[in-house]
């Protein structure tokens, strides 16, 4: 079988029965030209790319041709119901493709824009994207994966540090890498028995590799970042080490409390606690797991010690909520590792497509006009 025979199974197998039957109606009664407009409900970063590179494949294998008008360029920022492209061509061809065209427009677009504005609320802060363990499947993880790699390059093209790569190597050329990042598991220290045994371990094994060890397994956090960095004086006044607050949401990080997370603002970033809080806003703040206060206490202890030089990495729920409150707390964070730019509500991920045009007359049902196309709008291409 060719790939063209392939491809028109899976669409056949994957699409809404209805848009195959449509099509059948059509070639029966008469093929028209038609465009769709395509877009979502809700504001977002524009992320078509998987989607056009898709319906090029599809018009090489059907032997036609598409006429697709990008409305919003990749990367750009586009309103809610605003056709993010316009698409031409023969009713026959394009009835089918709906439903999956979808798949790979919607939640790229909404992940894009989560992962925007993470990077514009951290602009001094890098990024890695570590969402492929909560993805479903390899091709969520393309997607999710492309879509982090276009919030980012709309974030620096406003000055923003953004993506700096990625924890797999399978996504790796989206962020212009060659391969993904990352050091150790919890499960390696598990091993290990011990986390400075885990770093020696893991720095005998890669030591051209920088070396970031997770500190919290055995809820010392403090305890054996310091002994890491005594054991790796090099390392750690070189700018190579850094340590992985992970702490989860369960316990504070080692010598804090309430009281004394407040107490540590309350010297570094006492604005960030003086106002209305909400009570999310507050656990990012002052509470369990790897709050603000506990960054700040890790950089403070750091510092004192003689590691100025050792960076800190943070990772555990690190959405766009949080990512704002860490900077309202001014937190000393020189890395996130995060896949929380994944859709949270994933209904606000869904992508529309209506035709707005037969045979080059404009006609949309009713409640949607607001999709025809504008007198005078120029067609971009695509």
């Amino acid at each position: 079988m060719s790939d063209a025979d392939d491809l028109a199974r899976d669409i056949a197998a994957r699409t809404d029965v209805y848009f195959n039957r449509t099509r059948e109606v059509v070639a029966q009664f008469g093929d028209r030209r038609v465009t769709y407009a395509v877009f979502l409900r809700r504001p977002v970063i524009s992320a078509p790319r998987l989607m056009l590179d898709w319906l090029g494949r599809v018009a090489a294998a059907r032997n036609t041709g598409f006429d697709i008008d990008v409305v919003h360029a990749e990367g750009s920022w586009t309103g809610a119901g605003e056709p993010i492209i316009y698409l031409s061509g023969s009713l026959v061809q394009l009835a089918d493709l709906e439903t999956i065209l979808l798949q790979k427009l919607g939640p790229a677009c909404v992940a894009a824009h989560n992962a925007y504005q993470m990077c514009l609320a951290l602009p001094q802060v890098g990024f890695l994207a570590m969402e492929a363990r909560h993805c479903a499947g390899a091709e969520m993880q393309e997607t999710m994966a492309y879509a982090a790699s276009v919030g980012s390059a709309a974030a620096q093209r406003e000055g923003a540090r953004g993506f700096v790569g990625n924890a797999n190597d399978g996504t790796a050329h989206w962020f212009g890498a060659p391969g993904g990042r990352g050091t150790m598991p919890h499960a390696l220290i598990g091993y290990a028995g011990s986390t400075v045994r885990a770093a020696e371990m893991f720095h005998a094994r890669f030591p051209n590799e920088g070396l970031t060890v997770l500190v919290d397994y055995f809820g010392r956090e403090v305890t054996d970042a310091l002994a890491v960095c005594r054991h790796f004086p090099d390392l750690a006044a070189s700018g190579a080490l850094a340590v992985r607050l992970d702490t989860h949401g369960g316990r504070f990080l080692e010598g804090l409390d309430p009281a004394e997370s407040y107490a540590v603002l309350e010297r570094r970033a006492p604005g960030a606690i003086r106002r209305y809080r909400s009570e999310t806003e507050l656990r990012y703040l002052v509470g369990t797991g790897v709050s603000a206060a506990a960054v700040w206490r890790m950089r403070q202890t750091l510092d004192e010690a003689g590691f100025p030089r050792v960076r800190i990495v943070v990772s555990s729920g690190f959405n766009v909520d949080k990512c704002r409150v860490m900077a309202d707390a001014r937190a000393p964070i020189d890395l996130v590792g995060t896949g929380s730019f994944l859709p949270d509500l994933w209904s606000e991920s869904y992508a529309t497509a209506d035709i707005v045009e037969y045979d080059g007359v404009p006609m949309v049902k009713v409640g949607r006009e607001f999709l025809l196309r504008r007198n005078g709008e120029r067609r971009r291409g695509g």
